[in-house]
Formats: structure tokens, sequence, C-alpha cells
């Protein structure tokens, strides 16, 4: 799987609002009224990575959660990456989150 190209990537964050890039990687902060529900966050991320074979990085600041996202095997990023920001917003919307 090919790195996106930056035209590639620019399109794809237009459509996944509180993305962007940051130290390659596509990144976001996820705010959740505590700590346990920061948890519950973190679990459903992991089980989405798991069904995706892909596993982001995660940085658990109390109830801040943040996703990093990058193929390292491609050395950037990749459609793998979007695929699973894409999953995560999608379960965030499910489960009724902003």
């Amino acid at each position: 799987m090919a790195k996106l190209t930056e035209a590639e990537l620019a399109k794809e964050l237009a459509t996944l609002p509180g993305w962007s890039v940051k130290e390659g990687m596509i990144r976001k902060t996820f705010a959740h009224p505590s700590f346990p529900e920061a948890v519950v966050f973190v679990n459903a991320v992991a089980h989405l990575a798991e069904i995706a074979n892909h596993h982001p990085d995660v940085d658990i600041r109390y109830s801040n959660i943040t996703l990093s996202l990058v193929t390292h095997d491609q050395g950037g990023i990749t459609a793998k990456d979007v695929a699973l920001a894409r999953s995560v917003e999608e379960a965030r919307r499910k489960a009724g989150a902003a």
C-alpha cells in the first residue's frame, strides 16, 4: 500500500473533522467527560484496530485520548490510516458522541 500524496491526504482530511497531520502521522484528540468513559473509548478503538490489523499510538491523559496513525512499514500515511480513522469516527457517531 503506497503512501498518500499530499493532495490525496488533504482531500481525505477534509472529510475527517479534527484530524490533522503532526509529526508525519494523522492525529486527533478526543475529550471525554470522565476517565472511565475515556477508557471505554480506548477499548472500542482497540477492538477496531484488531479487526483492521492496524494499531494506532494511543496517548491517555486522564479523559483526553490522542490517537496517532501512520503505516510504519510504508514510511508514511496510507489509506489504511484513513480507513481506521473513519472507523473510529463512525463508531463515535453510532454511539452518539460528538
